[in-house]
């Protein structure tokens, strides 16, 4: 962090200053607009004090930014089309980059300012597609390739999917508690219990459950939603000071020297399937072209086995990315990204081996080792920001969570079954690195507690978020477009 700024102009170190600030902001507002669900259950049934609640809530936020590695924040990264990624110079990352946060975070306190449940992931895809096809009609590519769409309908399929799965999930668990624990007074809200015990606080049992469950969520609340920061600061770093972030200049030469091999391995993966992939490369494995791989735009399939004879004559040698001027850098990170792209889509070719296809997938983890990772100083950044915004604006939420989706309060039993799913749903997600949205798989989970109790639904509310779901991404489309065009046009 310290060459941050070392050789910039200043117009350039104030636009990173700024876009940073930006970044920070996004997730602070995250932070107190969805860690708010977190804690909701937790709040309403009193188990812990508000204050408490929250300050414990943003430390297991912190913790779970730092120690929840990256692949959900390249998930992310990844929803923009691989040309998008190896071609942003500093005027078009800068309105990238702004594009989408702002068009985040007027959406996220929009709907914080009303007291919807809306949630930030949600938000933050939406940004980054707008930006992508927005790109994609500005630079005359066509709308299927603005946007990498596989890994979109992953991350669709996983947004939708963690809601419903939250829904039948807590709302089998709660029926379970309901049948084998009928008379537990972990079935009365904290009005009932007031009312007839005269007691303030849950039962001791039900309320180390709540808090410890309460701490879960927050925990991969910030392996999951922090990540997304840690990708944005990423995004921000790559297209503004290429030189110091396109690739992991604190790579080892056992690092460096696995991505000469998977090259190696990559190459000789071709010429063994040469047969098989010959018409998706365009032309036959074993002939090399032309060496001078193109260095814009596009990657062409029809260019691989010449750009892995490049990136290997590139690194041949090196022992440090130091060693490498930063217009090198530059070149291999596209010749790794551009290799990544071609190898995922011929992974997926069903005429493959399902021995080979493995294979691939593995040299893909190699190959990529090395440009798919974050600095210790922007993890700790993005995960004080988290923490921090938890700490405060939770109010709103939390009386929507508790009161406001069924028509009756929460009882105990219902936060308990609610916070549990959403803290196992939200790990199994962390574990396969798909971004969810924890207001959803919470909310979601409050609201099968709700109909698994027969207590009903408030239909105003929960038409509300549904309204507000569905918008979020038209919304966030669009803002995002409209942003990154004027960006575009302003920076040239």
């Amino acid at each position: 962090m310290p060459d941050l700024f070392t050789g910039l102009d200043p117009w350039v170190a104030a636009s990173l200053v700024l876009a940073l600030t930006f970044v920070l902001a996004f997730e602070f507002i995250n932070g107190f607009h969805d860690t708010a669900n977190a804690v909701a259950t937790v709040i309403y049934t009193k188990a812990m004090p508000p204050y408490l609640a929250v300050v414990a809530s943003g430390i297991f936020n912190f913790l779970g930014v730092l120690l929840g590695g990256v692949g959900v924040a390249y998930a992310i990264v990844h929803l923009l089309p691989v040309e998008l990624l190896v071609n942003v110079d500093t005027g078009r990352g800068l309105a990238m980059v702004f594009a989408m946060l702002s068009a985040a975070i007027i959406w996220n306190l929009a709907t914080w300012y009303v007291g919807l449940p809306a949630s930030s992931s949600h938000t933050l895809i939406g940004s980054i597609l707008g930006v992508g096809l927005a790109n994609a009609l500005m630079t005359d590519l066509p709308l299927g390739s603005g946007v990498n769409w596989g890994k979109a309908m992953d991350i669709g399929l996983s947004l939708i999917m963690s809601p419903i799965a939250g829904f039948l999930a807590a709302g089998g668990l709660f029926l379970l508690l309901r049948r084998y624990l009928p008379l537990s007074k972990m079935h009365k809200t904290p009005e009932q219990r007031r009312e007839t015990e005269n007691k303030k606080h849950p039962p001791f049992w039900n309320r180390v459950a709540l808090i410890f469950s309460a701490m879960a969520v927050s925990f991969v609340h910030g392996s999951n939603d922090g990540q997304k920061g840690i990708g944005l600061v990423m995004l921000v770093l790559i297209g503004i000071v290429p030189a110091n972030y396109v690739l992991n200049i604190e790579s080892t030469p056992y690092q460096i020297q696995r991505t000469q091999d998977a090259a190696a391995h990559l190459s000789t993966f071709y010429l063994r399937n040469g047969e098989l992939l010959n018409g998706y490369l365009g032309q036959s494995a074993n002939t090399l072209a032309d060496p001078d791989t193109p260095q814009h735009f596009r990657c062409e399939a029809s260019q691989t086995m010449q750009t892995l004879e490049a990136l290997q004559q590139a690194l041949h040698g090196a022992t440090s990315y130091t060693e490498l001027s930063p217009d090198e850098r530059i070149r291999v990170r596209r010749y790794l990204l551009c290799l990544d792209d071609t190898a995922k889509k011929v992974s997926q070719d069903s005429s493959l081996p399902a021995a080979e296809r493995n294979d691939l997938n593995r040299l893909r983890s190699d190959l990529t080792a090395t440009t798919e990772y974050a600095p210790l100083w922007v993890i700790v950044a993005i995960a004080l920001a988290l923490g921090a915004g938890t700490m405060i604006g939770w109010r709103r939420v939390v009386l929507t969570v508790g009161e406001k989706i069924g028509r009756q309060g929460m009882t105990y039993a219902q936060g308990m079954s609610a916070q549990v799913t959403a803290a196992c749903a939200i790990g199994v997600a962390n574990v396969f690195s798909l971004p969810v949205s924890t207001t959803h798989v919470l909310s979601s989970g409050v609201a099968g507690t709700m109909v698994a109790n027969k207590s009903g639904l408030q239909t105003s509310t929960i038409r509300s978020i549904l309204l507000a779901w569905a918008m979020t991404l038209p919304i966030s489309i669009g803002l995002a477009a409209l942003f990154f065009w004027i960006g575009v046009q302003f920076t040239g």
